[in-house]
């Protein structure tokens, strides 16, 4: 089992930067493809990322490709997401979550999940 703890939300404006970071418990952080979604208001949760156990094989949206960049840093039991040019779209309740397997693609299907982060992006 892991947690998953998401920080480094807030407010941005159109066109700035804001990174997140997904703290994970445990020792077997390095054994699950994690990834990142988002939720806004009266949306369902969509994917944005993934990434797998050991860095290789990144997936994005087609929304984000370009502008945001997923990480992580298995030594440190972590997963970032660098936003970049970020847009008023963005705006939303950023999560992460895990999941044991190989595969890296764009499902919702995740074992785990962090409480989410406000992403919020002024125009």
């Amino acid at each position: 089992q892991v947690q998953l703890v998401e920080s480094g939300g807030g407010l941005a404006q159109a066109g700035g930067s804001l990174r997140l970071s997904c703290a994970a418990s445990g020792r077997t952080f390095s054994s699950y493809t994690m990834g990142w979604f988002r939720q806004a208001p009266g949306k369902e949760r969509e994917f944005v990322a993934a990434i797998g156990r050991i860095g290789y094989g990144i997936v994005y949206t087609d929304s984000v490709k370009g502008r945001f960049t997923v990480s992580r840093d298995n030594a440190r039991n972590t997963l970032y997401l660098q936003m970049n040019s970020l847009k008023p779209e963005d705006t939303a309740v950023y999560y992460c979550a895990a999941r044991q397997t190989i595969v890296i693609d764009t499902s919702t299907k995740y074992d785990y999940w962090g409480q989410g982060t406000q992403v919020t992006v002024s125009s």
